[in-house]
């Protein structure tokens, strides 16, 4: 568990870098250079994935049970993860409602990936992984609706079109994770 636990704190502190420490996130990217401080920011953030990773896959060989999920727990994680995945696309597809309604798809799109992993696995790795990102999600979102406010940050009104793209290459993505690479990647097939 430590290794997990080691990978977000990692990953996690990279990604709460605005939430917590805007100045001097602001400072290092003067001291660095925009370049050096997304090149720090992605080694650090890599880091941290492949400790998450690593640590959950050690933590899964000894599982320790907190509750057994109910039975329509996938189904719904499988509705909040294609939400999810349709909102992910949506934070780099320009000029879409999705962006226009909820300012930041991305923050958004982890929560409700995470929220929807909590319900529907009960060991303790799988709650301390979901619970941090969910957590992780909802400051995120907080902190950047609070700089938007603040900045007076106004977003341009979405396309169909590209409301279109986001829905079509979310749920493409959504279908080949949850029908192929979930089940070889993680070790488990959502829906069967």
């Amino acid at each position: 568990m430590s290794v997990l636990v080691l990978g977000l704190v990692i990953f996690l502190g990279a990604h709460s870098v605005r939430i917590f420490a805007e100045s001097w996130r602001t400072r290092q990217i003067a001291r660095l250079g925009a370049n050096g401080w997304k090149g720090l920011y992605s080694v650090t953030s890599g880091v941290g994935l492949v400790l998450i990773i690593w640590g959950y896959g050690i933590a899964r060989r000894d599982p320790v049970l907190l509750w057994a999920p109910p039975v329509w727990a996938p189904h719904l994680t499988a509705l909040l993860t294609l939400i999810a995945f349709v909102l992910f696309v949506a934070a780099y597809v320009p000029r879409n409602h999705f962006k226009t309604w909820v300012k930041h798809p991305m923050s958004l799109s982890a929560a409700l990936w995470a929220l929807g992993h909590l319900l529907a696995n009960g060991t303790l790795n799988a709650v301390v992984l979901f619970a941090a990102f969910l957590v992780w999600g909802v400051l995120g979102y907080r902190a950047a609706r609070r700089r938007d406010l603040v900045s007076g940050a106004v977003y341009l009104a979405g396309t169909v079109a590209m409301d279109a793209l986001a829905v079509v290459v979310g749920v493409v993505a959504w279908v080949v994770f949850v029908f192929w690479l979930h089940g070889w990647w993680i070790g488990v097939k959502p829906l069967g």
